[in-house]
């Protein structure tokens, strides 16, 4: 393993009892995951955020807090590098329609009911689908 750190921003949108998530593939699999990627070199995690949210779905967030950074090791799939995400809750004026400008990329609404560890593909969004899990789903006092 390389000496280096892959990090990555994604951004939790809940609207009408839906979160948005992603589909992609990558190297001919299909990854669900959610809207974000990785930080350019010089770029705080927030403006990368706003960056990747603007490029790949042309929408302008606010940020409203942090949700969950990586807390185990985890190598990359994809390189020798190990990977750190930090998942914020977003908030955003709706568009008309949600259309996502990357190529081999779609982008839809996911009952937050049926969010888990199951939705997910890669290891550290597994962890945040059981963590989004456990949110929605705790019994008030």
């Amino acid at each position: 393993m390389e000496n280096r750190f892959n990090l990555r921003v994604y951004g939790l949108w809940v609207h009408d009892n839906k979160i948005l998530i992603n589909e992609e593939m990558i190297r001919g699999k299909s990854i669900i995951k959610f809207p974000g990627g990785g930080l350019d070199m010089g770029e705080g995690t927030i403006d990368g955020l706003r960056r990747e949210w603007m490029e790949e779905l042309s929408i302008k967030i606010e940020v409203l807090s942090h949700f969950y950074t990586t807390d185990f090791f985890q190598a990359s799939a994809y390189d020798n590098s190990q990977v750190i995400s930090i998942y914020y809750w977003i908030n955003a004026q709706m568009p008309e329609k949600i259309v996502n400008h990357m190529p081999n990329e779609r982008t839809f609404w996911h009952s937050i009911w049926d969010i888990s560890a199951d939705t997910f593909t890669l290891p550290i969004d597994k962890k945040v689908g059981c963590l989004l899990y456990e949110h929605f789903h705790a019994i008030p006092y």
